[in-house]
């Protein structure tokens, strides 16, 4: 066997990401601030990296970049806000941090292949 196989049965672990509790701490600021604009490096202080290592770090994680991680947050809470409540669409992008409807609309029909109106009437009996 190899070194880097590990020994049967142990778990290995991977190299070049965050570590557990790093991660742990950062996506739960991202959960926290979904609304908001967060700087690359304010999440590398949160993880004491600098912003190169830590985006290094965050995308090997969690597969994407932060940015693009903390968009699809917003867009899965903006889904579950138009599919569990009744607040308008203008509403919903304002609660996760879109001043414009039109720039909810563009990029949740990026995410979605749809408008958030058009989902929710597909969606809702």
């Amino acid at each position: 066997m190899r070194p880097e196989e590990g020994t049967p049965g142990s778990a290995t672990s991977i190299r070049g990401g965050l570590s557990a509790r790093k991660q742990k701490l950062v996506v739960e600021h991202i959960e926290q601030h979904l609304a908001e604009q967060i700087s690359l490096r304010a999440l590398a202080r949160l993880a004491k990296l600098s912003p190169y290592h830590f985006a290094r770090a965050f995308r090997h994680s969690l597969g994407m970049p932060p940015h693009r991680y903390h968009m699809v947050r917003r867009m899965d809470r903006a889904q579950d806000l138009l599919l569990r409540s009744t607040l308008p669409v203008t509403q919903i992008g304002t609660r996760i941090g879109f001043r414009e409807t039109s720039s909810f609309t563009r990029a949740y029909r990026r995410y979605a292949g749809v408008t958030p109106s058009e989902f929710r009437r597909q969606n809702t009996a």
